[in-house]
């Protein structure tokens, strides 16, 4: 099985800025050591605990202090941007850091509706448009745009170059077609949204063509993961990822401690709340994890994962991945 990690750079509460991004390097260096083969990095704009608002930056950031794990984003927004801008920062970074880059898409507004507007400085909502986008960045990565094209004659820099393999991160059938007919991979974000799997996935499967990046459908899950020594002390440590995930729908983006977790009461709503959201999230020992990563891998049919750890305290969170990869028994570095 292949393991990544889909880093969206939370800060925890009464951690600054500066550490975290210290935090997310390291853990990019470890990563690697351990035997992820993908560090990705989420896009967020417009929070106040999610310090992911320019992948590509911190993708160089990582590939910089690595050397040979896949970096990738997961992923950029592509309605509020231009898709040729898109395909000349990829390429630029194919160029610099040959065969490790991963470009992700997704077709999501970044926030809520003020926020995409900021982001495409008031331009209509075009979301509708992700598909032709899409065939846009496709066409400007291998210079493949049709003749009939508006932008025909504008080519991408650098070039020639290489261009790097295409995702799109999907929730819904209507992604899972986009991305088969194209020929691209998919990412399935279980961690949002695990109801629509099984036809999302199934309509990819038959749509695939091999006409892009990839001679046959390949599929990445991404899942909440919390692993610890015990399942007590994982049970505990879930408990902050679960008053983030609340705290995510009313604005507030950081994860609190464990002892202010403790220290408040909650409400029946929440509890529920947290019982539904638990459905995304896999926790427990390592070999909890382990086997219910295999029961995944059976169920969505294949055999490679991108995990998310959203937990106060960097040391748990490391020790979180290190624990999974030793049990999982991947190749160290």
């Amino acid at each position: 099985m292949k393991l990544g990690i889909l880093d969206q750079i939370p800060l925890p509460k009464g951690t600054t800025v500066s550490q975290t991004l210290e935090s997310t390097f390291s853990l990019a260096k470890e990563a690697e050591r351990l035997g992820y083969s993908r560090y990705w990095i989420a896009e967020h704009h417009n929070t106040n605990g999610l310090l992911s608002a320019a992948p590509e930056i911190l993708m160089t950031g990582i590939l910089s202090k690595t050397s040979s794990i896949q970096v990738g984003s997961g992923g950029i927004l592509l309605p509020q941007y231009s898709p040729l801008k898109v395909a000349e920062v990829f390429k630029t970074m194919e160029a610099m850091f040959p065969k490790r880059i991963n470009l992700g898409i997704g077709r999501s507004p970044g926030g809520t509706e003020r926020t995409r507007k900021a982001l495409t400085d008031g331009r209509e909502n075009n979301l509708s448009e992700f598909p032709k986008q899409t065939d846009e960045l496709i066409g400007f990565l291998h210079n493949q745009l049709p003749k009939t094209h508006p932008y025909r004659m504008v080519k991408v820099t650098p070039r020639p170059g290489e261009a790097p393999p295409l995702w799109i991160l999907g929730l819904s059938p209507s992604s899972g077609k986009l991305a088969g007919e194209r020929g691209l991979g998919l990412v399935f974000g279980h961690f949002i949204n695990p109801d629509k799997w099984e036809e999302t996935l199934l309509t990819y499967r038959d749509s695939f063509k091999a006409v892009s990046d990839f001679d046959k459908p390949h599929i990445i899950v991404c899942v909440f993961v919390v692993c610890a020594p015990t399942l007590e002390s994982a049970e505990e440590l879930a408990k902050t990822q679960d008053r983030w995930l609340l705290g995510i729908e009313k604005g507030d983006s950081q994860i609190p401690s464990l002892e202010e977790v403790n220290s408040r009461e909650t409400t029946p709503e929440e509890k529920k709340k947290i019982l539904s959201n638990r459905r995304r999230t896999i926790i427990g020992t390592p070999e909890m994890i382990r086997e219910k990563l295999e029961e995944l891998s059976v169920k969505y049919g294949t055999d490679e994962f991108l995990l998310i750890t959203n937990i106060h305290g960097q040391k748990e969170r490391l020790q979180s991945y290190q624990l999974i990869a030793e049990v999982m028994e991947l190749e160290k570095k």
